[in-house]
């Protein structure tokens, strides 16, 4: 990988997203970038690859966003920076650059890390994303469409970590497991094909049921 830091100005129109591009923003989240942009007219310089497929083009990697906001405020140019790398190189730097904002769609990120999983392993994948061992395991386990994404591709992946002793662990272990023998989803389309998946299910049934009592 080579790179150079040297800050050059681009049209917009030469600009192209990456197709395995994870990161979507809410769209709260989007307005306040762009109404920061236009107020003060600064922004992180965009992180650019000449577009191996495209002559005189160049591929997003990092600043999909600052893009479509420059485009709506009417900019016709945008700062960037441009580095030499190749595509499993382009997919770690989308797959770590891009979660500083926003969140990961579920369908993209499945589809990346497959990607990257035929040449990395999980232990050196973890080593280069933000994600833990497990997670990228889990991840990779979906190995077929779920109904969910089919339905819904545009579901987002959410992750949430906590911390708890072991009085804390056993009470909520067992939860879950109660959770998950019932047999009940909280949506049925989602599914329960892996571990993770019925995990995630049986925590929103613990959730909403103490939310429908009231407490």
């Amino acid at each position: 990988m080579s790179n150079t830091n040297t800050i050059v100005r681009i049209p917009l129109a030469k600009l192209l997203p990456h197709p395995e591009n994870p990161n979507r923003m809410a769209k709260a989240a989007f307005k306040k970038l762009k109404n920061h942009i236009k107020q003060t007219h600064r922004y992180e310089p965009l992180l650019v690859r000449s577009h191996p497929e495209i002559e005189n083009c160049f591929e997003l990697i990092n600043g999909h966003h600052r893009t479509e906001a420059l485009r709506q405020i009417g900019e016709t140019f945008a700062d960037c920076i441009i580095w030499d790398v190749d595509d499993d190189q382009t997919r770690i730097l989308l797959a770590t650059l891009n979660r500083l904002g926003g969140k990961d769609e579920l369908s993209a990120k499945v589809s990346l890390l497959k990607n990257l999983s035929e040449k990395y392993s999980s232990k050196e994948l973890a080593k280069l994303l933000p994600d833990t061992r497990t997670v990228i395991d889990r991840l990779k386990d979906i190995t077929k469409p779920m109904d969910c994404l089919t339905e819904n591709p545009k579901l987002f992946l959410n992750s949430m970590v906590f911390f708890l002793n072991d009085e804390q662990l056993k009470t909520v272990n067992d939860a879950l497991e109660n959770a998950i023998k019932t047999g009940l989803t909280p949506r049925p389309d989602l599914g329960v094909s892996s571990k993770s998946q019925k995990l995630a299910n049986a925590i929103t049934i613990i959730a909403k049921q103490y939310l429908n009592t009231g407490r």
